[in-house]
């Protein structure tokens, strides 16, 4: 058992109470402990040093502790999965450094009111707490990341670092990369856009130095920033104009190795970062292929650094088999590359030629730059009996003919293989068909959105029910009730009816099943 009482044992210390080991402080702090179990304190209970937090002892903990970050979790879950080691080894980090701040974590599954309370909707969810006020976390999911994220939140964003030993002990105790500015004067106005990047950027330590000895130590002048990393070139220096915008891009793109391998200490760095246009490269550990082609992907990667990230995929792991899925490959095809653009459009593009040669990629990635290439979009070949049923099925070949019909009104149901809500719909779906089958003016159709794109229509979430009116093709969306009566009402009413909040969906990126945009 363990109680902790920040505010309670205020000038005292935070008191550890530990069952079979009891460690006695002062008098006064233990008959504190006793009044608190005695005013009815929830016991909390601590799993590898994270605290277990209920919907009775969820508030206390919260309120008595001024920097806890909590995870709502599924057990489930295989994100959580792999989140849970580092987690803990970060909350071994934090009581070892004698933090104060706290990790939390709730099983969600268990505790379902305490989760919807607080607006969880995916798994794992984090959020940290000061002083009883949440915000959300949005830092990596290693322990560094994550100690390193509270440190800065909780601390000044940048390291003063006064001495040369000071200076590389901080470079040699980070993970992998650290930042360190050199301002003779950590009041000017390049000093100020050195520390507030410091600020934002919270999976990297950052450091600021004004002492001559490591200047000297490191070779730089005043008003330079430098990267040290414990790959590649070893180190970066930083020669652009010192902007916010342009210092975040600097450290986002040289934190990581010319070519990065996706898995989960790195999926979050690499889709959440500033550069959005990634080439994915599709190889197999087994067949060899990082050993054939990783040297020639880092020779091009050097001339894009700060355009395009390059990242390779083991498609051995059948963890990534639903990343090929979304590109509409087979493992078959592999090796192989793709390029995205994490824009809203999630765009995607597939080269003419195959072949991982550095010219070959070098040619496929310039002509993505400039703008030369068409988007990759996937499509089914059509079933000859797509218009058998009274639902017909569309692919991306023939949506706009069907969908277009200036003669009639067509209601396009958009939905996934794998949605629940999409299964519950399907029968009253299919009754919908039924129901209009004989109506010359009316088309009831769906799309498997999954394996059909459509250059003019994006679907951020299953089930999108859209209606394309006949006469001016206008798109109404149906956010009514997915009932046989709602929907009839929508299409009997021109689509006038139905425009109320949408129901829930199932957004692509909260299914536990399915790729996460830091997946994609």
């Amino acid at each position: 058992m363990v109680l902790t009482l920040s505010k309670a044992t205020a000038g005292v210390g935070r008191l550890g109470l530990h069952t079979g080991k009891m460690t006695i402080r002062p008098l006064f702090a233990v008959l504190l402990v006793a009044v608190a179990f005695a005013a009815g304190a929830e016991e909390v209970k601590e799993d590898e040093g994270v605290l277990v937090l209920t919907k009775a002892n969820f508030q206390e903990v919260i309120s008595s502790n001024e920097f806890i970050l909590v995870e709502f979790y599924a057990p489930w879950c295989g994100h959580c999965k792999a989140l849970a080691p580092e987690y803990a080894k970060a909350a071994q980090k934090l009581a070892e450094s004698g933090s104060a701040i706290k990790l939390g974590k709730v099983d969600a599954t268990e505790e379902q009111e305490l989760a919807e309370g607080h607006g969880v909707r995916g798994y794992p969810t984090l959020k940290f707490f000061r002083n009883g006020n949440p915000t959300e976390y949005n830092g990596g999911r290693t322990a560094d990341e994550i100690v390193n994220w509270l440190n800065k939140k909780t601390g000044p964003p940048a390291k003063a670092l006064a001495t040369v030993e000071e200076a590389k002990e901080f470079v040699e105790k980070a993970a992998s990369v650290a930042v360190i500015g050199f301002f003779k004067d950590q009041t000017s106005d390049a000093a100020k856009v050195f520390l507030n990047v410091a600020a934002m950027v919270d999976d990297y330590p950052f450091g600021i130095t004004s002492a001559d000895d490591v200047f000297a130590e490191y070779k730089v002048e005043d008003g330079k920033v430098v990267l040290f990393k414990k790959f590649d070139e070893g180190r970066a220096d930083f020669e652009g104009e010192l902007k916010e915008d342009v210092l975040k891009k600097f450290v986002s793109s040289n934190a990581l190795p010319l070519v990065v391998e996706f898995n989960h200490e790195t999926a979050q760095k690499i889709f959440g970062g500033e550069i959005k246009s990634h080439l994915l490269m599709f190889l197999s550990k087994e067949a060899g292929h990082f050993d054939q082609h990783l040297e020639s992907a880092r020779s091009v990667a050097k001339s894009f650094r700060e355009q395009l990230l390059f990242v390779t995929i083991n498609a051995d792991e059948e963890d990534h088999d639903r990343i090929l899925d979304f590109f509409g490959m087979k493992k078959a095809e592999v090796p192989a590359m793709r390029l995205i653009r994490l824009e809203e459009d999630m765009a995607k593009y597939k080269p003419a030629d195959p072949k991982l040669d550095a010219d070959n990629i070098r040619s496929f990635v310039q002509s993505f730059l400039d703008g030369k290439l068409k988007q990759h979009l996937l499509s089914q070949d059509l079933p000859e009996d797509w218009d058998k049923n009274p639902v017909k099925t569309l692919v991306s070949s023939n949506f706009d003919e069907v969908a277009f019909d200036k003669e009639k009104d067509v209601l396009v149901e958009f939905y996934a293989p794998w949605c629940g809500h999409c299964k519950q719909l399907a029968p009253i779906y299919d009754q919908l068909g039924e129901k209009f089958k004989d109506n010359s003016a009316i088309v009831i159709a769906k799309m498997d959105a999954t394996i059909n794109e459509l250059e003019h229509t994006k679907i951020p979430s299953f089930p999108t029910l859209k209606l394309y009116a006949k006469g001016d093709n206008k798109v109404i969306e149906y956010n009514g009730e997915r009932t046989l009566e709602g929907l009839s009402k929508f299409l009997e009413t021109g689509g006038a009816y139905g425009q109320a909040a949408p129901e829930e969906a199932e957004d692509v990126d909260e299914d536990d099943d399915q790729p996460k945009k830091d997946e994609l």
